[in-house]
């Protein structure tokens, strides 16, 4: 499978879980690892994804328990989501598939207290955005080598699915832009690997918009 940029984060989304089990949303959940992921903490996990193929390969890994994992095929731009009913919401680098502004159906969909967690690909815009790509190029290199080596010595990579790759991401001063107007209070956290991850907390005297 090679050094998957996304799982090297899964620790740090995990983080953003607000305290004691609830429902979850995996919004382009994919093959489903970081919904079973979720599953493991207790959290009772629903996992969509516009892609039929990918749905199934998820569907087939079962959930490792103890919370539960609902897979659909289902589009977020059109899906009708429930207002104030996920507990987590969480969206690895499918974002930059959709409308940025999808993230207020997201936002909505929120239970007061309730935390939104996008990993996000985004265009170096700053100087200092460029200077982050720098530093992470070579290590991004000497990951994918490693990663490739274990897996030579492991009998070779399986031919597994994957899912659709867009090439074209929004710059990061629009993300930061666009964060700012539709998720109020959020927070951007530049990462290596050419990533971010924006946290959304709704607060508990929050209304619906």
């Amino acid at each position: 499978m090679g050094f998957n940029h996304n799982d090297h984060y899964h620790p740090l989304l995990l983080d953003q879980l607000p305290p004691g089990p609830g429902m979850a949303l995996d919004v382009g959940c994919g093959g489903g690892r970081f919904a079973r992921r979720l599953a493991a903490t207790g959290m009772h996990v629903e996992a969509i994804d516009r892609s039929g193929p990918m749905i199934d390969l998820a569907r087939a890994a079962g959930s490792p328990g103890p919370g539960t994992i609902s897979y659909r095929q289902a589009d977020v731009v059109t899906e009708k989501l429930p207002e104030g009913a996920y507990d987590f919401i969480s969206c690895l680098a499918s974002l930059h598939h959709v409308p940025f502004d999808t993230v207020t159906k997201l936002r909505d969909a929120l239970v007061p207290g309730g935390v939104l967690a996008v990993l996000g690909l985004g265009r170096p815009s700053t100087p200092a955005d460029y200077a982050r790509a720098l530093v992470a190029s070579p290590i991004n290199a000497l990951a994918r080598v490693i990663v490739y080596a274990g897996e030579r010595l492991n009998g070779g990579i399986d031919p597994l699915p994957t899912a659709p790759i867009v090439e074209t991401f929004p710059p990061m001063h629009r993300i930061r832009r666009d964060a700012a107007r539709l998720l109020p209070g959020s927070e951007i956290r530049n990462l290596l690997f050419y990533r971010y991850l924006l946290v959304y907390r709704r607060r508990e005297d929050d209304h619906l918009m």
